[in-house]
């Protein structure tokens, strides 16, 4: 009598149950996000200023982004199978009560306000007379245990609370040192495309205590500086469906290089780095792919925000050289400073 079940048909079996778990993972998704590198771009494509021209000859300006997607089961278990990647939780992607659009719309009005600022910085630099008018405190980011979850939207300007104007961060704290913590507050939103262009909306937030000092009434996010700008040249920058603030020194250094300033020297210079009006050059995230990205692009420099943002770009450097740096001053002494390209 013949066996029903030889071991080479029940290794097939087996293969075959291993081949459809994994294919059923694949494509169930789970609560993670990956971060994948892409490959460092020009930047020159991208911008356009009137008066100037992109440069020629070799080297020359270029940004780095980060894939965001949601994993599947099978990435989530097995993240190291795509090079350079990291799996981080989806609440750290999209905040507790925000839809994936909403965040989406946050990160290109972040790209927006990036680019002005980029080009504000840079046609200072070169001597341009730059009006910039404080209009609003940003929502950055929002603390999970803030009542403001749910309500107040990343990349949202507080214009007003109880009615008083706050057009700078100083006004809005000191219009909340009126307020007992637990105490709500209604606050004047723009929620848009800017703040002066953004749809006006009110909101009413429950307070809670600041937790350095609990006599101190906080909303409970990160804020940052709205303005008003008007540049004397048009400056135009088109970075297609890439959101975020953090190509904002990349931005800044093009806009010289356009309007005839030699500042990649013949390098082929990748930076990251969010930019202030000031020309403070900020954190921003996903370090290790945006390393892993100039890398892949072959660049010979990588501008990077000092700190820990430079201590990880020197991790996954591999050779590649890394530059931190505080300022657009700082920016731009250190690729003065480089030695002659060749």
């Amino acid at each position: 009598m013949k066996r029903l079940l030889t071991p080479l048909r029940l290794a097939g079996v087996l293969i075959a149950l291993v081949l459809a778990v994994a294919i059923v993972l694949y494509l169930v998704p789970s609560n993670d996000y990956l971060l994948l590198p892409d490959p460092a771009h020009p930047v020159a494509p991208l911008v356009d200023v009137k008066g100037g021209k992109d440069p020629t000859g070799p080297g020359g300006i270029y940004f780095v982004d980060v894939f965001e997607r949601r994993a599947s089961m099978f990435e989530s278990l097995f993240p190291w199978l795509h090079s350079g990647s990291t799996l981080v939780p989806a609440k750290e992607i999209v905040p507790p009560g925000v839809s994936d659009n909403a965040v989406r719309q946050a990160d290109l009005r972040e790209m927006s306000v990036s680019q002005r600022v980029a080009a504000a910085v840079a046609l200072r630099r070169l001597g341009y007379k730059v009006a910039a008018r404080p209009s609003g405190v940003v929502v950055a980011a929002i603390g999970a245990t803030s009542h403001a979850v749910g309500k107040l939207r990343p990349s949202d300007v507080i214009t007003e609370v109880g009615g008083t104007p706050t057009p700078t961060i100083a006004d809005l704290r000191s219009r909340l040192e009126r307020v007992v913590p637990g105490q709500a507050v209604t606050l004047g939103v723009s929620r848009g495309a800017s703040a002066t262009q953004g749809k006006d909306i009110v909101i009413t937030v429950k307070t809670i205590a600041d937790p350095t000092n609990a006599k101190r009434a906080i909303i409970g996010f990160a804020p940052d500086q709205a303005a008003d700008i008007r540049l004397p040249l048009k400056v135009s920058i088109d970075a297609g469906n890439v959101g975020g603030p953090s190509a904002g020194l990349a931005f800044a250094l093009e806009v010289m290089e356009e309007l005839g300033r030699n500042v990649s020297r013949g390098y082929k210079v990748a930076a990251t780095g969010e930019i202030s009006l000031d020309g403070a050059v900020t954190p921003i995230g996903g370090v290790k792919q945006k390393t892993f990205g100039v890398r892949r692009a072959k660049a010979d420099v990588f501008l990077v925000p000092a700190g820990e943002n430079a201590q990880e770009a020197r991790r996954y450097a591999n050779g590649l050289r890394i530059i931190a740096v505080k300022s657009f001053p700082q920016a731009l002494r250190a690729l003065a400073t480089l030695p002659s390209k060749g």
